[in-house]
């Protein structure tokens, strides 16, 4: 396991591509996020986006998804996973462009940030700067991530 301390300021990973289809985007949505944008291909088109487009929660959903892949390859590659819990929450979830059916969305996450956490000292804080990028380089979403990851030395 990688502990608090052995968590670096700099560190960067792709966490995996998504390339979202029409059906997943209409099926998400129907069931999280039922605008006519993202379940109607009509409506979509006479909507400010043009065409049918992925729900940012979509978006966000699939990031977590990509983590969990990574982590579960990193594991399976025998290499260290952070000792990590609980998420204490995000900042600045933007949804800069639409995501359309056929894009394919690489997330990216970027430490930014450690302090050791005042309130559980067995613990410390790990923030991120995390992406999706599409596969013409456009930043189309983004937010800033924190995590719980536990202290060696406590």
């Amino acid at each position: 396991m990688n502990y608090f301390e052995d968590v670096e300021i700099g560190l960067s990973a792709v966490l995996g591509s998504h390339t979202f289809t029409r059906e997943e985007i209409i099926a998400f949505a129907s069931v999280y996020d039922p605008q006519p944008f993202h379940v109607d291909e009509e409506a979509a088109r006479r909507s400010p986006f043009g065409a049918l487009c992925a729900s940012g929660w979509h978006t966000a959903a699939t990031w977590m998804k990509c983590l969990m892949d990574y982590q579960a390859r990193t594991l399976a590659e025998g290499k260290p996973v952070r000792a990590a819990g609980a998420s204490p929450g995000f900042r600045n979830m933007r949804w800069l462009k639409p995501v359309y059916a056929g894009d394919t969305i690489t997330y990216t996450s970027e430490v930014t940030e450690k302090t050791a956490s005042r309130s559980k000292p067995e613990w410390g804080v790990v923030r991120s700067h995390n992406t999706g990028t599409n596969q013409h380089g456009d930043l189309v979403f983004d937010f800033e991530g924190a995590v719980l990851v536990r202290r060696r030395n406590v």
